[in-house]
């Protein structure tokens, strides 16, 4: 799970981790933070479902819909989204071959939280709630992401954050369950 900034690297670039931001147990804490968030502000788990952004929100999706499950006993819905054909940037982000959407229930009257990665400039977020009325009406939108870097372009803030990452624009972040890491990505 790789955000870049405003492009896609090559096939022969690759990314260089200059520093570990966060680690797997940083990951986890977060994580359950976040999950006890989502109760208080929904006053429980009625009407609330997840949508894992493809491809950094997907896995971070699926452990906060454990991590919930280990608190309360219930199981929610758990959806993954594909934006790739509501971007604005399509030029310079190729669609994913490998990405799909599943989201075999309705999101009409939801409480959806929306997980991602890593919020940077807000265009993924735009993208994904254009996406989402694809399947319904949601009662509401809320958003979930483990890191906020800033340097956003468009109105966006999120609900629940695992970290505020201020970053120069041409650092990557770098987010898997196995920690966070910041750096460049390298053409040789």
């Amino acid at each position: 799970m790789v955000e870049s900034n405003r492009f896609t690297p090559s096939q022969k670039s690759f990314f260089v981790a200059s520093s570990q931001v966060m680690n797997a147990a940083d990951i986890s804490r977060a994580l359950t933070r976040i999950a006890h968030e989502i109760l208080e502000r929904n006053r429980g788990l009625q009407d609330v479902v997840l949508i894992g952004l493809q491809s950094g929100g997907t896995p971070l999706a699926k452990q906060l819909q454990e991590i919930l499950y280990q608190i309360t006993k219930q199981r929610i819905p758990l959806g993954i989204l594909d934006i790739g054909f509501y971007r604005d940037d399509i030029a310079l982000r190729p669609l994913q071959s490998q990405a799909f959407t599943d989201i075999s229930f309705d999101l009409s009257d939801k409480k959806v939280i929306l997980v991602d990665d890593v919020l940077f400039t807000g265009r993924t977020v735009r993208a994904a709630l254009n996406a989402l009325v694809d399947y319904g009406r949601p009662q509401s939108v809320q958003l979930g992401v483990m890191i906020d870097r800033g340097h956003r372009e468009l109105p966006i803030r999120p609900d629940f954050v695992g970290k505020n990452l201020p970053t120069r624009q041409d650092e990557v972040v770098e987010v898997s369950l196995d920690g966070v890491s910041l750096g460049q990505v390298v053409n040789p």
